[in-house]
């Protein structure tokens, strides 16, 4: 069977700050309790994606795993 591949329109980054901002907006308008809370997290967790997602683009990032020497 062959998986259905599906082309992404837009870059990572951008995805993801449409998504926190979309979420902001549905977050101030949600009354204060779980959901609203649980928007807010999710609007963190994003913006802490694209932090990585710059951090791990950017060309002077140090390695993630230091180079081993015996």
């Amino acid at each position: 069977m062959q998986r259905r591949r599906f082309k992404q329109s837009a870059p990572l980054h951008q995805r993801l700050s449409h998504e926190a901002e979309r979420l902001r907006k549905v977050a101030q308008g949600t009354p204060p309790g779980i959901k609203r809370d649980n928007l807010i997290r999710q609007v963190r967790q994003l913006e802490t994606a694209l932090q990585v997602q710059e951090w791990l683009g950017s060309p002077g990032r140090a390695p993630l795993m230091p180079e081993y020497r015996a």
